[in-house]
């Protein structure tokens, strides 16, 4: 995994770390101010990078307000269980 000067994970562009933002509240239980919650254009390398702070990215609060977070985290949870069954 490649990283910055400011030790963040780099994405080459915002539509990228846009659907990253969205996978990791996919996979971890994140509420509120809790996990990232933007991303953001670094000053250092010109990547992208997830931030928990400021407003909420329009994309991450529509797929939380249609429900399709919850739905994915769902799955996500059901796809684990069968796995470890195995």
């Amino acid at each position: 995994m490649v990283t910055c000067a400011s030790n963040k994970k780099m994405f080459p562009s915002e539509s990228i770390a846009e659907e990253a933002l969205i996978s990791a509240w996919t996979a971890y239980d994140y509420t509120g101010k809790n996990g990232p919650v933007g991303v953001y254009l670094c000053d250092i390398c010109g990547s992208y990078h997830l931030t928990s702070k400021g407003p909420t990215n329009k994309r991450l609060a529509d797929f939380i307000a249609s429900g399709e977070l919850r739905r994915n985290a769902e799955a996500s949870r059901w796809l684990d269980k069968l796995k470890k069954r195995k």
